[in-house]
């Protein structure tokens, strides 16, 4: 279990992390720069005591997860697009994950974009300690597919602990019939991803999401210097050249890319081009219940 200042802690990443993605969904609008909205999200988080936990992902149609705009990105939203804002804050290693999916100005995939919510909320109502993972999945895949949708079986929630966004346990979207229990004092995020296509990604161009893979030594000082700002600003967690404060951050993550010191993350599409709706919230497991703490 938690102690008192560490759940303090989660709660208010999961509160800023709420706000921001409210606040993220809010501006998606036809016209609308990808790249402002990834910046307003990131610039609340910060400007609101945390650090980011990852960078604002925004991720249109059949791109399911993974996108975030580059720091030229000049890539508008586009009437009937179907987009997922997923942001997390983070306060001392303590992460609010969380996302939502909003379609521009049509109603065409009203149903889609709602079910994902549906079944997430399914399962904010009876998770808790004891739960077995199976049930959770069992739960997202009756909602999903009883509305005539299939949900993404190899995208999942996760576990998360301090400076370790995705840690221990994954949490299914479907009835993989696992008997492993959700238990107090762990911290889940629940994310269904659900689609009118195949119900399976695929991994497409690589991304301008990174992580560090592993430390060697740097021969251009300035590549070093901002390997070293990295790790302070950043610590474990993903980034991007656009949420770095440093010169020619561009340049230098490319650069140690090619030289296997970060690794970037593919953007995750859908097999069939199917369009894709997301919705999520993490939790603290207390007993017999899980307290949702990204909300506003």
């Amino acid at each position: 279990m938690l102690t008192e200042d560490q759940l303090a802690k989660l709660r208010t990443a999961g509160k800023v992390s709420g706000a921001a993605r409210e606040l993220g969904l809010s501006m998606v609008k036809e016209g609308v720069k990808l790249y402002d909205v990834a910046q307003e999200v990131e610039g609340y988080i910060r400007d609101h005591g945390c650090g980011l936990a990852f960078p604002c992902n925004i991720s249109i149609n059949d791109v399911a997860a993974h996108y975030t705009p580059s720091c030229n990105d000049k890539r508008v939203f586009e009437l009937g697009d179907v987009v997922k804002v997923d942001c997390g804050a983070e306060l001392d290693g303590y992460v609010g994950d969380t996302a939502g999916t909003v379609e521009v100005g049509t109603n065409a995939y009203k149903d889609l974009v709602e079910i994902s919510k549906t079944a997430r909320n399914t399962v904010a109502e009876f998770i808790g300690d004891g739960i077995p993972l199976g049930e959770i999945g069992k739960a997202v895949e009756m909602t999903i597919t009883n509305a005539g949708f299939t949900p993404i079986t190899n995208l999942c929630g996760h576990q998360i602990e301090p400076y370790n966004l995705h840690a221990g346990l994954s949490v299914p979207s479907y009835a993989n019939g696992s008997d492993v229990k959700i238990q107090s004092g762990m911290v889940v995020a629940i994310e269904p991803f659900a689609t009118n296509g195949a119900g399976e990604v695929r991994n497409g161009k690589p991304g301008n999401i990174v992580r560090i893979a592993r430390e060697r030594k740097i021969a251009d000082p300035k590549a070093a210097e901002f390997f070293e700002y990295v790790k302070g600003e950043f610590k474990t967690f993903p980034f991007c050249a656009r949420s770095c404060d440093f010169p020619d951050a561009e340049k230098h993550v490319k650069d140690l890319v090619r030289h296997g010191v970060l690794s970037s993350y593919a953007e995750l599409v859908e097999v069939k081009g199917g369009i894709v709706s997301q919705h999520e919230y993490t939790f603290y497991i207390d007993g017999n219940r899980g307290e949702v703490t990204t909300l506003p």
